[in-house]
């Protein structure tokens, strides 16, 4: 019983993981909704043990956004050209993020990796 109960608060304690190993500068390389490549660079300030906020500089233009970490996923809300954004991100073991990308009204999905700079 005891081994259970031990089991569930890794589990849970795997579940709310920090946001601060997450903070930092990295580079950016993903794809625009319709396939087409794009590159620059991203920062996630902490802004609690589990909020950020992350600044992307891409292609000439600037999008910021609120951002979260639970377990190995890692998550923000954005702006993009006056619409809401959605990215999900999952934590690789070398601290890279790979994520799928969306924007409200839109019918597709583009990619993103953040690289630790």
């Amino acid at each position: 019983m005891r081994l259970v109960a031990a089991s569930a608060v890794l589990i849970l304690a795997a579940a709310m993981a920090p946001a601060q190993d997450v903070g930092g500068n990295y580079q950016v390389k993903g794809t625009n909704l319709d396939g087409s490549p794009y590159e620059g660079e991203a920062t996630v300030t902490l802004t609690s043990k589990y909020t950020c906020n992350i600044v992307w500089k891409t292609g000439g233009s600037t999008s910021t956004g609120i951002c979260m970490r639970d377990g190995n996923a890692f998550t923000a809300g954005y702006e993009l050209n006056g619409k809401v954004g959605l990215v999900i991100y999952m934590i690789q073991a070398d601290g890279t993020l790979d994520g799928t990308w969306t924007v409200d009204g839109v019918n597709a999905v583009g990619s993103e990796t953040l690289t630790p700079e």
